[in-house]
């Protein structure tokens, strides 16, 4: 009791240390099995799992169950629809999104994630062979905590291994095992500087003053942390400090900012609702078993493609919220098409395989089968926030 007041206090949960370790995936195990026998056909969105866990859960789950991982999957394909908008708002076309230069801050399941899905996007673009694959991720610099990542780095994340920086070719470029953030910066001169580091203000004015060597006439600053105190910058220090002639992209809500002379310094928010709505409802309208690369990589296109070029060349890389609903219509339909394409669309209750093969040969065709379930009974809402 403090003074009028009576103040409760009590520790919720057990009072026992989390599972780790066989323990801990055996639990998981029994929670799929379990889910998957009483709905066979549920889709299952995993989300704010340790980085530890997220990619082995990943992988553990993706080929024999219909589910995918929104912190990996879902922030990685919102960033790629902002990178390939970024591209087209820089006046090139997406095909050019191979050449980009992307400084990385952020290593943890976040960052890693984003870094594949581009580095696939980049080489399906290249012809998707093996070269290709290997050479896209000569495009990336990743910063963690201890600086830039090279191959010296001792116990090195096995995910992060992928993108660790040649020393000797790091050293052309002036730069070192844990190089700074604003030394890469300097060095690179990247066209995109990408932040889930989930560190508040790592884009201090040191490092957002060097982004104004970029090559790029019109360099992209994606803050994308979450929540807005965790945001690398804000996009006021963001067009303060590089320019007015910059793209600003953001994983929290920002107001715009007013440049002066009637300009407006679009802030774009990007925010996984744009995807895991259509990438659900496509997978159940598919029939597909599993949710592929090749159907992630087309809901995040089919964003990437849904701003208009006037749009897209004023800064605008990220639709308006209000049109969730047909940006969700667009997504499932783009699914839907991936899974014919890849043969793994088994239809869905009397719309079989064959039929959706004719459907998916008429783009109208298939938007109208999407909006039609859209509506349905048995489907009667989607769920647009987290």
């Amino acid at each position: 009791k403090k003074g009028d007041h009576t103040i409760l206090s009590t520790d919720l949960g057990l009072q026992q240390h989390r599972l780790d370790g066989d323990e801990y995936i055996a639990v998981i195990d029994e929670f799929m099995e379990a889910v998957f026998t009483r709905w066979p056909n549920v889709i299952v969105q995993f989300e704010d799992f340790q980085s530890k866990w997220a990619f082995k859960l990943l992988q553990r789950y993706r080929n024999a169950h219909r589910m995918f991982n929104d912190d990996v999957q879902g922030t990685a394909g919102v960033a790629i629809a902002g990178l390939l908008g970024a591209v087209r708002a820089q006046g090139r076309p997406m095909i050019d999104f191979p050449k980009q230069k992307i400084v990385v801050a952020g290593a943890g399941s976040a960052g890693i994630g984003v870094v594949n899905a581009a580095r696939k996007t980049m080489a399906r673009m290249l012809g998707n062979t093996e070269h290709a694959f290997d050479s896209a991720k000569s495009q990336f610099w990743v910063v963690d905590a201890n600086g830039l990542i090279t191959d010296e780095r001792e116990n090195i994340d096995p995910d992060a291994l992928p993108f660790a920086r040649n020393t000797n070719e790091a050293g052309r470029q002036g730069l070192r095992e844990g190089s700074s953030l604003v030394e890469v910066v300097r060095q690179v001169r990247p066209d995109v500087l990408l932040g889930l580091s989930g560190v508040g203000g790592l884009f201090s004015k040191e490092v957002l003053e060097a982004l104004k060597g970029s090559t790029s006439a019109k360099p992209a600053i994606f803050a994308m942390s979450n929540p807005t105190k965790n945001a690398e910058c804000t996009p006021e220090e963001a067009f303060s400090i590089v320019g007015d002639n910059i793209i600003f992209a953001s994983g929290s809500p920002f107001r715009d900012v007013d440049l002066g002379n009637g300009q407006i310094g679009h802030s774009n928010q990007g925010n996984n609702m744009y995807l895991f709505p259509g990438i659900g409802l496509g997978t159940l309208l598919s029939g597909s078993r599993i949710i592929s690369d090749g159907m992630l990589q087309a809901a995040a296109e089919r964003l990437a493609a849904y701003i208009t070029e006037d749009e897209v060349l004023k800064g605008m890389i990220f639709p308006p919220i209000s049109k969730i609903r047909d940006i969700t219509k667009e997504v499932a339909a783009a699914v839907v098409k991936e899974a014919v394409e890849e043969d793994l669309a088994e239809g869905y209750r009397d719309i079989d395989a064959r039929e959706l093969q004719k459907i998916c040969q008429n783009e109208e065709e298939v938007l109208e089968y999407v909006e039609n379930s859209m509506w349905s009974p048995e489907y009667p809402t989607l769920v647009y926030k987290r």
